[in-house]
């Protein structure tokens, strides 16, 4: 009698069980599946990855226009204080022309695309972040994308490199930034930028 009853107490314990290692196991394959659908590995040459690294140095003229009828770069955001010194909290949008050289009417290569605002209370420092977006010769419609930190009065400025689009994709490197002419009636100037960026 007893040996039955523990034959009838043991059987429905065993369907538990079975259930329950039915019910983790496609639990665990649909998490498995899933993760499959949202990211795999590929193979480098599909992206063309297979070619060989290079490194290129761009050098082109950036003018950042405040005045006149049709200013490249405009407040968007005030001051967060009216007696700030840095003007912190402040940000303006750009689309400023970058040129082969520093005059304004020399050759058009592309344009910086982006915003930079003031990022310190104790120092005219920027937070920079752009994109060079050129039309010139084989990089007509490619983007180089900085981000990065600008203490606009030292001599020479170095921001990131921290991606690009186009002949840039997975591009890395640095820029480095050199002011060639600011007013400061008007708030305008011209920066050389030197950029020296790993590409394939």
């Amino acid at each position: 009698m007893n040996t039955m009853n523990t034959h009838h107490f043991l059987t429905p314990c065993f369907f538990l069980l079975l259930s329950f290692h039915a019910l983790t196991s496609s639990a665990t394959t649909a998490e498995q599946e899933g993760t499959s659908d949202f990211v795999r590995p590929i193979d480098r040459k599909l992206l063309g990855l297979h070619k060989k690294e290079k490194l290129s140095h761009f050098k082109f003229y950036w003018h950042d226009i405040l005045s006149g009828r049709s200013p490249t770069s405009v407040p968007i955001v005030p001051p967060a204080y009216k007696n700030s010194t840095t003007f912190f909290g402040a940000i303006s949008m750009i689309d400023n022309p970058l040129t082969l050289g520093p005059s304004l009417s020399s050759k058009l290569v592309g344009r910086a695309q982006g915003f930079y605002g003031s990022a310190s209370q104790s120092e005219l420092s920027a937070l920079m972040a752009m994109n060079f977006a050129f039309i010139e010769g084989k990089y007509n419609g490619s983007t180089i994308t900085i981000l990065g930190r600008n203490p606009v009065f030292s001599k020479v400025r170095e921001m990131p490199v921290i991606g690009g689009s186009g002949l840039f994709r997975f591009a890395r490197g640095y820029a480095e930034a050199r002011t060639n002419w600011f007013d400061l009636k008007s708030g305008d100037a011209v920066v050389e930028y030197n950029v020296y960026v790993f590409h394939y």
